[in-house]
């Protein structure tokens, strides 16, 4: 049986594709540095050098969209976007895990 059908992205545009797909890349890498969700140092160690770079992504991809004239985020469309590319999972690694 195949998996049910994810909804459409919703329209972006190119920076604001680069942007959505940036914040996630940093999303996943602090979920990888939580310090309650990990075991070893060495794997949070190797995360927070890659968070270095996408971080400067994530400025890059912002610094674009504002040169561009894009200065509105439109909120609502890009939660929609987050949500379609499973950023509820992936941000709760981020969070402390329950009791």
């Amino acid at each position: 049986m195949l998996p049910p059908e994810l909804p459409p992205l919703p329209a972006l545009t190119r920076a604001e594709g680069e942007l959505i797909d940036r914040y996630l890349e940093a999303v996943d890498l602090l979920g990888r540095i939580n310090p309650a969700r990990r075991e070893d140092t060495y794997g949070g160690l190797r995360a927070a050098q890659a968070l270095v770079r996408k971080a400067a992504e994530l400025r890059d991809a912002l610094e674009l969209m504002h040169t561009r004239g894009e200065t509105e985020v439109h909120a609502a469309t890009l939660a929609r976007a987050l949500r379609v590319l499973d950023a509820d999972r992936r941000t709760r690694q981020v969070l402390l895990p329950p009791v």
